[in-house]
C-alpha cells in the first residue's frame, strides 16, 4: 500500500502519520507543522505563528522556508516513490506580508515533474487568505540506490 492510499485528503494529519519514522522530534514537529492534505499533486500544511516569530514579533522568514521545503519535499517524495531519497536542490522565498498571530497555510502544487528533478510552487497564506509568501522549491530525484550484495 502506498502513502497516497493511506492518506485521506480531508483528514488532519500529524507529520509522523505520513513521514518515515526518523522524522520524529525533528524540525517539522518543533515548528508545529501539521499536514492537512497529502497527495502527489497537492500537499497542504499549517504552521502556528506562535513560537515561530523573529525578535520583532513577525513570523520568521526561516520558518516560512522550512514550511515550504517541508511540503515541497513531501510532494516530491510521493511523486518519485517513497522508497527514494529526495534532496532539496534550490529554494527561493519571496515574503509579501508579515504575520503576527494565528496559523499560516502552505499549499504546494507541481510546476515541473521530471525524471531527475521536480519543481513546486508553494503559496503561504494567513488565516484571512492573504498571500504572505511565495516559494519555489526544486528537488533532485537521484536514481534509486542498489542494495549491496545484489
Amino acid at each position: 500500500m502506498s502513502v497516497t492510499d493511506t492518506v485521506a485528503p480531508a483528514t488532519r494529519l500529524g507529520p509522523i502519520e505520513v513521514l518515515p519514522d526518523y522524522i520524529g522530534q525533528q524540525l517539522v514537529e518543533r515548528l508545529g507543522i501539521e499536514l492537512t492534505v497529502c497527495r502527489p499533486d497537492l500537499v497542504v500544511a499549517t504552521m502556528p505563528v506562535e513560537g515561530n516569530r523573529q525578535p520583532i514579533g513577525l513570523l520568521h522568514g526561516g520558518a516560512n522556508a522550512v514550511l515550504a521545503e517541508t511540503v515541497g519535499s513531501i510532494a516530491a517524495w510521493m511523486y518519485a516513490g517513497t522508497d527514494r531519497i529526495i534532496v532539496g536542490q534550490e529554494l527561493s522565498c519571496t515574503h509579501h506580508a508579515g504575520v503576527r498571530s494565528g496559523l499560516v497555510t502552505a499549499t504546494c502544487t507541481p510546476l515541473h515533474l521530471g525524471t531527475s528533478s521536480a519543481t513546486y510552487e508553494i503559496v503561504i497564506t494567513d488565516e484571512r487568505g492573504r498571500r504572505t509568501c511565495t516559494a519555489r522549491l526544486t528537488c533532485a530525484i537521484p536514481p534509486a540506490r542498489r542494495r549491496r550484495g545484489k
